[in-house]
């Protein structure tokens, strides 16, 4: 008998869901930082075994909207619980369990298994960590609440096992040999986005979207032109920097991250444009590949 399902990945922003998805994937599928928000779309990472396939999916973080960007970030998330054949909901031990009350009554009526993921243990003590099952089983009192260190790898592989006993007999749904749902271009958006994340400060990383004009495969080399838009020609200078010192940077380290990501030499240029206020625009959000309804 063959086994396969979805398996969505949910919870707050910056509780280690991308962390997580990576580990259980064993590919390096979302970027990871220690900002939030970092994750904009929904991801799949797809498990392959002779008699089993795990479609893991990770979603944006759940957050009270301020802008259209974060709508359709939020859109991504609660379409998660619609489609899930087993639901990780992912916490830590520094959030408390009533921060989104109306998105966790939507996982509380669910009829799906659902795997409550305490990460960031080790920030803990025993006391403050039974204490946080208590409140969150009085939450979700169907859920399986695990004790998680996703970073370490603490109950990684025990989660997979729960996971793969829950998963329910079907058929796959994708190709044997395919591991996500995105194509190639997407994760060098990804990867450049992640280093700006991690080389800017304040609003400048949120302000930013990725688009790859150009990406020409040949056997040994990918010769990639990235655009990267920001809304205020300020933010332009700041990620460029003096001397283009900034941007050279970025394209650097995100260089370095896809050659070991597509095992070729990487020819990487990249390009700063203005879009005013993309992130409030419903066309320029469904250009860019942002789910809006």
């Amino acid at each position: 008998m063959h086994k396969a399902g979805f398996v969505n990945i949910v919870g707050n922003p910056n509780v280690g869901k991308s962390t997580l998805m990576n580990a259980l994937v064993g590919e390096r599928i979302s970027i990871a930082t220690f900002k939030a928000q970092t994750t904009r779309h929904r991801i799949m990472g797809i498990y392959n075994t002779e008699d089993m396939q795990i479609v893991f999916s990770d979603t944006p973080g759940v957050l009270k909207p301020n802008y259209k960007l974060q709508e359709s970030m939020l859109n991504f998330s609660t379409s998660a619980l619609v489609d899930a054949d087993v639901l990780l909901y992912v916490t830590d031990v520094v959030e408390t369990p009533d921060k989104n009350n109306d998105f966790v009554e939507k996982v509380a009526a669910m009829d799906v298994p659902v795997l409550l993921l305490i990460n960031k243990i080790d920030l803990s003590n025993q006391k403050g960590l039974e204490e946080l099952v208590a409140s969150w089983h009085e939450l979700l009192p169907k859920a399986e609440i695990i004790p998680l260190s996703a970073a370490n790898r603490f109950n990684v592989d025990y989660i997979m096992k729960r996971v793969k006993e829950l998963l329910p007999d079907s058929p796959p749904y994708f190709d044997k040999d395919q591991w996500t749902d995105k194509p190639a271009r997407f994760f060098v958006t990804e990867i450049i986005r992640e280093k700006i994340l991690l080389f800017y400060d304040k609003e400048i990383p949120y302000a930013c979207e990725v688009v790859v004009e150009q990406f020409k495969e040949e056997a040994k080399s990918i010769h990639i032109h990235a655009v990267i838009y920001v809304e205020r020609d300020s933010q332009k200078g700041i990620i460029i920097g003096k001397q283009g010192k900034a941007l050279k940077k970025v394209a650097t380290e995100a260089r370095r991250d896809l050659e070991k990501f597509f095992g070729k030499s990487i020819y990487l240029e990249t390009f700063v444009k203005v879009d005013k206020d993309w992130r409030s625009s419903d066309k320029e959000l469904r250009n860019f590949g942002y789910q809006l309804d």
